[in-house]
């Protein structure tokens, strides 16, 4: 065998033991990552129905923002949203075809379990003598008429404050001490108040709120 054949040889094995070794080979490029698609169902009836309670939900914090005076501490006051979970979340049908709902008093209005407010008359809520908290149940009939009724008064206490009006809200409260409730204009109209008079309104006896109704009138003057 010639000398360049011997050499061609050994350097074909040289190759050939390189060709069996498991070297560690580092990628130049990174792996693409798998995209996995998924097909999502969305009920349209029941995302607007969750962004219509957002919606409600945000215009009574904005109306609460706007309610607090300035410099006026924001504490937890609103008895009605923590009522809500004892009233019946379904709109139910009557025999004539009426719808049934039932809610909160939040003072003013009623809430409904769906975030929606239903306008309370305001003769109706002085006379029965409303507070925060109440349970109501609303009738709608096949007319349009709204019939309301109170199935679950909350515990009450009476205070006796002097009443006072403000006119740049043209609102009337009712304060003692550091406390100051809002009360209805038709009902210190009712009982022909006045401002500087003593009223006795009714609370809920186990927490706090920002109305009030009123039971009677004490005039400063006769």
């Amino acid at each position: 065998m010639s000398q360049e054949t011997t050499k061609n040889k050994k350097t074909k094995d040289v190759f050939d033991e390189i060709d069996d070794l498991e070297l560690p080979v580092e990628s130049k490029g990174k792996k693409k990552e798998e995209k996995i698609s998924a097909k999502v169902k969305i009920n349209l009836t029941e995302l607007k129905a969750g962004l219509q309670k957002i919606k409600n939900e945000a215009t009574q914090l904005l109306n609460l923002i706007e309610e607090v005076d300035v410099g006026e501490e924001l504490v937890e006051l609103d008895v009605s949203q923590e009522k809500l979970p004892l009233v019946s979340p379904e709109v139910k049908i009557g025999k004539a075809g009426e719808k049934i709902i039932e809610g909160v008093f939040d003072g003013q209005n009623m809430v409904g379990p769906d975030g929606k407010i239903y306008s309370v008359p305001a003769n109706y809520a002085s006379k029965s003598k409303l507070i925060e908290g109440d349970i109501l149940k609303l009738t709608i009939h096949n007319d349009g008429s709204f019939i309301f009724k109170q199935i679950g008064p909350v515990e009450r206490e009476r205070v006796i404050g002097c009443l006072i009006f403000n006119e740049a809200k043209s609102q009337y409260y009712v304060v003692l001490g550091d406390q100051k409730w809002k009360v209805l204009t038709a009902s210190v109209t009712y009982f022909k108040g006045k401002v500087g008079d003593e009223a006795v309104i009714l609370v809920p006896k186990d927490c706090q709120s920002r109305w009030a109704a009123v039971e009677n009138i004490i005039k400063k003057f006769e």
